[in-house]
């Protein structure tokens, strides 16, 4: 997976300087990344105000990853369960 090189502070500095007026070409040629970066992050981590907030939504995230997968795992041996059942002996 690729690693972030930013932190997750860096990330909402930038966030604010955009809200205060400063356009994200600029903002990207001075911090070093595309400017449609600026506009992920914003889709991504609109309404976080601080850095715990995001560390929070991580978190989150991490774990309705989990539970995504456990969810589909469980499906599967349902279906094949139904299927070994379903077969007439």
């Amino acid at each position: 997976m690729k690693k972030n090189k930013f932190t997750d502070s860096q990330i909402l500095s930038i966030l604010k300087e955009h809200e205060q007026g400063a356009t994200a070409k600029d903002l990207a040629r001075r911090h070093g990344f595309h400017y449609q970066t600026l506009y992920d992050w914003k889709k991504r981590f609109s309404g976080v105000e601080n850095v715990s907030q995001l560390a929070r939504l991580r978190e989150l995230e991490a774990e309705n990853t989990k539970l995504k997968r456990l969810y589909a795992e469980r499906c599967l041996e349902i279906e094949a369960m139904k299927d070994v059942l379903s077969k007439k002996w």
